[in-house]
């Protein structure tokens, strides 16, 4: 007669339930062999270790199986890792970007005029600095001879005659200092990873190798077209200084980024394989041409100008410089009149070998700076939570923007370099005769607070998007209304707990619920507050809270009826769609009192 097999449960997970599994298999078929199920006996310890073994190899089976779902995953950086697979381009590290207003004192000439010809040019790259020690670097040719420019006297002789006058103009500037680091490449290898030594990377600016060849960053390694910015030699040259042409990089890579590293990937293509590294002409890929390479494949995609599939040549033996920007400090908003240090201007003067060196020294010597506004760009980055609605909405997307919610998710994945907005709220206009559509941007200053973006990021955002709305959609890019609160609440506190610390836990727990940013247009749900105070221990009951306006000096001058915005039952306090609320100082606008 064939041996019985005994039956196993396989739904016994945690350790009790596996002891007791273990303890009842013991005594129902091997009763004759072990009788000893004492706490104390040698057996026991055994069973306990099984039972051990089984709970830790539960526990790390669920939680391998969670973190390999975006909706169960927990682990930031698992959240990081399923972003790519849904196309999404994670952004540790922001930049900021502004516009500075310079000064520069130039001599006057034999007339008491201003001598143009001691007017400089500073020069991109020249870089400055704030107060609290972040650098920003000049985007862009300063001409401070522009006939724009303000020219007004700075210093007179003792009759009155002006001696010097003092010039002002704009300039843009990013954050972030640019450096550069090397990296020795062997032998080949397919799809080579570099990583970077530096942390808070915001842009990788070139990638050369020793033999001089360029290497381009692409969004993914089957992208093999970038446009780049040629030098215009027409006749509107000076109203378009540059154009726009696409160029066939058959040397690439992709940009992976993480919390805390970054690295460059390549392909696997070789330089044999390099047929043609200029413009990208259509007729050399789809016409049949004698003396001309073409593909035999009809059909046209102009985003795939090259026949090869190996993702882009791979570097072998050589040497890359890799030039990228980084920001030297957390945060690298910059409050108004925070921008006043030149660190290492760049100016060139058109004729150099007529001026006088000593004054040259004098006009090189008076630039100063400063930001009439905010500079503003950088935010925190998303907790998981709110990382999963993004990488969600972002593959639901599909790189183009038919609904509301395609264009925040938009918004949110634009480039670092080009700035970050902290919420976006994209609202359909009704009243417009054409469905506008208004994108309501906000951002945070260098405090960590709420502020309006600036205009360098929100033409960087309508830049943005420009390629990806469909053609007849109008959007206004508009500053959403900040609208600060403060919560007053009693509670009674039974008599066996310490009231003052009580009190204290309640504060600590309210201020660190309502310190995150919320959503544009996102209600008050006051019933919130009831539920967080009643959980705490020591607290009997909750019996007041109360939502007032904050307005004022330090605050926003945004009011609303708090008795009309509430809802019939006084559970939710509404907000226009426009508006976004935040507690400004938690430490004195949420404050409770115990009864």
């Amino acid at each position: 007669m064939p041996k019985k097999t005994p039956p196993i449960k396989y739904t016994s997970r945690d350790f009790d339930s596996i002891k007791k599994d273990l303890i009842e298999h013991a005594k129902r078929y091997y009763s004759d062999t072990y009788k000893d199920f004492s706490e104390a006996s040698f057996g026991s310890m055994m069973v306990d270790m099984t039972a051990y073994v089984g709970d830790i190899l539960s526990f790390y089976l669920d939680y391998s199986v969670n973190e390999s779902f975006i909706d169960t995953a927990t682990e930031y950086d698992n959240v990081v890792k399923m972003a790519k697979q849904f196309g999404y381009n994670f952004k540790s590290t922001a930049v900021s970007h502004g516009i500075l207003t310079f000064y520069v004192t130039i001599p006057a000439n034999n007339s008491g005029a201003p001598d143009t010809s001691y007017m400089p040019i500073l020069k991109k790259g020249t870089q400055v600095a704030s107060g609290a020690g972040a650098t920003f670097v000049l985007i862009e040719d300063v001409d401070f001879s522009d006939s724009d420019n303000e020219i007004v006297v700075s210093t007179t002789n003792e009759f009155g005659n002006p001696t010097y006058y003092a010039v002002r103009t704009y300039g843009r500037v990013i954050s972030g200092k640019v450096t550069s680091e090397t990296a020795a490449v062997g032998d080949f290898q397919k799809f080579r990873r570099l990583e970077l030594n530096s942390k808070n990377v915001s842009e990788i600016v070139s990638v050369v190798d020793s033999e001089g060849h360029e290497y381009f960053e692409v969004e993914n390694l089957s992208q093999n077209v970038v446009y780049l910015p040629v030098k215009n030699r027409q006749s509107d040259k000076e109203r378009v200084p540059e154009l726009i042409k696409p160029f066939v990089v058959p040397r690439r890579f992709t940009v992976d980024n993480t919390r805390l590293t970054t690295a460059l990937q390549f392909g696997y293509g070789s330089t044999s394989e390099l047929v043609n590294e200029s413009f990208a002409d259509p007729a050399q890929v789809i016409l049949d041409i004698h003396g001309r390479t073409h593909v035999t494949d009809t059909s046209f995609d102009p985003a795939k100008l090259t026949s090869s599939d190996k993702f882009g040549v791979a570097p072998v033996n050589t040497t890359l410089t890799i030039t990228y920007r980084i920001n030297d400090k957390n945060n690298v908003n910059a409050g108004t009149d925070t921008v006043t240090s030149v660190v290492s201007p760049v100016m060139q003067f058109l004729t150099p070998a007529e001026l006088s060196p000593a004054t040259v020294s004098i006009v090189e010597a008076s630039l100063e700076c400063t930001n009439e506004e905010p500079i503003i760009g950088d935010t925190s980055i998303p907790d998981v939570t709110e990382l999963k609605q993004r990488i969600k909405s972002h593959f639901f997307a599909q790189n183009r923007a038919v609904t509301r919610q395609d264009y925040q998710s938009l918004v949110y994945t634009m480039p670092s370099k080009f700035g970050m907005v902290e919420r976006c709220q994209a609202i359909q206009d009704k009243n417009s005769f054409r469905r506008n559509l208004n994108l309501y941007v906000i951002s945070k200053d260098a405090d960590d607070r709420l502020a309006k973006s600036t205009s360098s990021l929100k033409d960087n955002i309508k830049t943005w998007l420009s390629g990806y709305k469909m053609i007849n959609d109008t959007i206004d890019i508009l500053d959403a209304k900040i609208l600060n609160l403060g919560i007053e609440y009693d509670i009674k506190i039974e008599e066996a707990f310490n009231k003052y610390n009580v009190l204290a836990a309640c504060n600590a727990i309210i201020r660190s619920y309502y310190s995150k940013t919320r959503e544009i247009g996102e209600p008050l749900y006051i019933t919130d507050v009831y539920k967080i105070l009643n959980s705490i221990a020591g607290v009997i009951d909750t019996i007041d809270v109360r939502i007032v306006n904050k307005v004022g000096t330090n605050y926003s001058d945004i009011f609303i009826d708090i008795d009309d915005s509430l809802s019939s039952d006084g559970r939710v306090l509404y907000i226009p769609k426009d508006h976004i609320i935040e507690f400004k100082f938690p430490a004195q606008d949420i404050r409770g009192a115990a009864k």
